[in-house]
């Protein structure tokens, strides 16, 4: 038998990421006329996203295989959310933290992780996020650091198959999914929804939700939509290697996503425009499926990362 990987144990003092209870899952009906959606609330995580998930996952599991030592460095190209968890999580196992980031992000992004303690490293804004990438390819390589790597890592769907997943189905009413709607970024939550509905034996059809405007030189990391941040066009390995049977592409007006967004946070749900992408998939997804299906989507952050936008500021 080849030898065994060496297991280390997770820092303890100070942290509170695996005292966390799981986040709600709600039914939510935006219009008299519409149908009900059971929305996962993500926004509720430490770091106010869903990439919480992935970045505690991720990290504790260098950690234990002796990748990841005390005061070691990560470093990883995000255009936001994942940065920030990874901030979070890197300040509380006490490691470093360098974010490879596209100009042109939020400043209350870039704020959030230097009040962690993290680093950012700004790319020209024109080169995108596979600029990123590379940079920060290039920087794990020079510092020997921990390198994530988001869009392809397979730990990025897995922490949501064996985790978020498994809530779900512990939710929701008969612990029975029949749709998943998801927008990608890397596409991790929807591969990794699915494959936990569906090996719990759910006959479920996952649903990708798009967010599409006129793709003109102001998009913001080679997203669909640049009113619609983070979601993207055929950047995840981890996305395109993936089995979905049935897969489903929905496309949502970004007007639409944005208003719905506007929607949601009037009804309490304090969120970003990707949740009002999702939201109104979500509703899509239950029409073609028919009423008595169950659909679950995700509301993947919350709205402060977006003061500064048009969501809680529209254009005149």
């Amino acid at each position: 038998m080849p030898p065994r990987a060496p297991c280390r144990p997770l820092p303890a003092d100070g942290r509170f990421l695996q005292s966390i209870a799981p986040t709600p899952l709600v039914s939510v009906r935006l219009h008299e006329e519409g149908p009900t959606i059971w929305c996962k609330l993500e926004f509720l995580n430490p770091s106010g996203s869903t990439k919480d998930r992935i970045a505690r996952y991720m990290l504790e599991k260098a950690w234990r295989l002796g990748e990841l030592h005390p005061g070691g460095e990560v470093v990883e190209a995000s255009s936001g959310s994942t940065s920030i968890a990874l901030a979070l999580a890197s300040a509380q196992m006490g490691l470093r933290f360098t974010a490879v980031m596209p100009e042109g992000v939020t400043d209350e992004r870039v704020l959030t992780i230097r009040a962690y303690g993290g680093d950012v490293v700004l790319v020209p804004r024109g080169e995108g996020i596979r600029s990123a990438i590379a940079k920060a390819a290039e920087l794990a390589r020079e510092r020997k650091a921990f390198a994530p790597r988001q869009f392809e890592n397979p730990d990025n769907a897995e922490a949501h198959r064996v985790w978020t997943g498994q809530e779900i189905l512990s939710q929701i009413p008969g612990g029975l999914v029949h749709g998943v709607v998801s927008g990608v970024g890397t596409g991790g939550t929807v591969v990794g929804l699915y494959q936990a509905f569906a090996e719990a034996g759910c006959p479920v059809t996952p649903f990708v939700a798009k967010p599409i405007a006129g793709l003109g030189s102001d998009m913001e990391c080679c997203s669909f939509s640049s009113r619609v941040p983070g979601v993207v066009d055929g950047l995840s390995t981890l996305y395109r290697q993936a089995d979905l049977p049935g897969l489903v592409e929905l496309n949502v007006s970004d007007e639409v996503a944005m208003s719905t967004a506007r929607a949601l946070i009037r009804r309490g749900f304090p969120v970003g425009p990707s949740s009002g992408l999702n939201y109104a998939a979500a509703v899509e997804a239950s029409r073609q499926l028919g009423p008595s299906a169950q659909v679950v989507t995700v509301f993947p952050d919350r709205m402060e990362r977006y003061f500064s936008t048009e969501l809680i500021q529209p254009k005149r």
